[in-house]
């Protein structure tokens, strides 16, 4: 059994096994049907019960109270992450189009490659030679974030010597 207690400031509640934290920062909603345990919402306490008394079971209780945690911690504080946009020749512009981050002119290449925002709370900003990645949903901010550094990944070359993309260098807990 695991318990998560939260703050004041932050509203729990729990439809079905769908559990969502509301914070200053937005709602952060978490689909736990698939989790062997029951998840009890009292006031400000979370209570996670396995169905086992296994260590496999306990551990799944651990994860699910560490991704708990992460969401109170997301609606209060929020999580940035900063990629860094790296080119030695051809200059590479990022521009936001609604829900897709298009990186254009990547190695000179006529057409756009294209990365999803994933989340309605998560923003991205280009800020210089920075993108920022910014949201309270720390799932929906690091796949942003990897998918963006995922579509400028170079096949069929070697990576030690073509190093032109975007990468991330700076993982924050806060939005500043």
């Amino acid at each position: 059994m695991a318990e998560v207690e939260a703050p004041a400031s932050v509203k729990l509640a729990k439809e079905g096994n769908t559990l969502s934290v509301k914070g200053k920062l937005g709602t952060v909603k978490k689909d736990f049907a698939k989790l062997p345990a029951t998840i009890a919402v009292e006031g400000n306490k979370i209570t996670i019960r396995p169905y086992g008394t296994r260590k496999r079971d306990l551990a799944v209780t651990h994860t699910a109270r560490s991704i708990i945690k992460s969401m109170i911690k997301g609606v209060e504080k929020g999580y940035t992450y900063k990629l860094k946009i790296i080119f030695a020749h051809f200059p590479i512009s990022v521009k936001i189009k609604g829900k897709e981050v298009n990186v254009e002119n990547f190695f000179g290449e006529r057409s756009p490659r294209v990365s999803r925002i994933i989340g309605d709370a998560t923003k991205v900003n280009v800020v210089g030679e920075d993108v920022v990645v910014q949201g309270p949903s720390l799932e929906d901010v690091s796949q942003t974030a990897a998918n963006i550094e995922l579509s400028t990944r170079i096949k069929d070359k070697d990576q030690r010597v073509f190093l032109d993309g975007l990468y991330i260098y700076s993982r924050e807990e806060g939005i500043p």
